[in-house]
């Protein structure tokens, strides 16, 4: 699904480079649920715009679902995206003056789906994350976590082979991550490939498999526990 081999990215600016990425290769077959950690400034963020097409690269190879992406225009870029990929951001992202259902709806727009066939797939994804009763209401008369359903609504109803989360959970009390996670793993056992990006170790460990970003880099060392603490002191002295 995702095979990235060699990837570079270097952010230059007068005085100095800044490599992001450096010899990147990773691969994730299809139907995998990958969660990728690191400590920031690692190069997280740059390799979820570089999966999501959001950014080009300066050297290597990246197939997303076969097609190699290195020479492509931007128009393909973009049409290969919307078809292929669908985003959840901590953030929601949700427009506020539109209600759900019409939320849902904009990047079903974009594609130029016919009304009929945009209404059956909202239906169907908002039922799935179980705010099929709430298609009419705005943004601020849900919880975060029903926000947050939303955006998954969204990126699901076009039928993405590949969901990329960005710290979906960030904003979440921990119930509300949980409820997220058990649908995101849901959505995977129906065949959807997921790159999970988190801080946390808990999210993380109910992935099928961690990848850890180090220095631009996937590193060989163990997973990277930002929340880990230090062993008591009474324990130390006894050891």
């Amino acid at each position: 699904m995702l095979a990235m081999r060699h990837i570079s990215k270097v952010f230059r600016t007068d005085l100095i480079e800044t490599h992001a990425l450096r010899d990147f290769s990773l691969e994730v077959a299809e139907g995998e649920f990958v969660a990728v950690t690191g400590p920031s400034g690692s190069g997280k963020t740059t390799f979820l715009n570089v999966a999501g097409l959001l950014e080009g690269f300066d050297s290597g190879t990246y197939l997303l679902d076969g097609v190699d992406t290195s020479g492509l225009a931007d128009d393909a870029r973009s049409r290969l995206r919307n078809e292929k990929i669908g985003f959840i951001f901590q953030s929601f992202n949700l427009i506020p003056d539109l209600d759900i259902f019409d939320n849902v709806d904009v990047p079903l727009r974009y594609r130029r789906m016919k009304a009929a066939e945009r209404r059956e797939r909202i239906a169907s994804a908002l039922d799935l994350v179980g705010l099929a009763s709430r298609a009419h209401h705005l943004p601020s008369q849900l919880s975060g976590g029903q926000q947050q359903r939303v955006a998954i609504a969204r990126a699901i109803a076009g039928d993405p082979k590949f969901l990329l989360a960005d710290e979906p959970t960030g904003n979440l009390d921990s119930l509300m991550a949980r409820q997220v996670m058990d649908l995101l793993e849901q959505i995977n056992e129906m065949g959807t490939t997921i790159v999970l990006v988190t801080h946390d170790p808990e999210l993380a460990r109910r992935a099928q498999r961690n990848v850890q970003i180090v220095d631009g880099q996937v590193s060989d060392f163990r997973p990277y526990e930002p929340h880990a603490r230090p062993a008591p002191m009474a324990a130390a002295a006894t050891a």
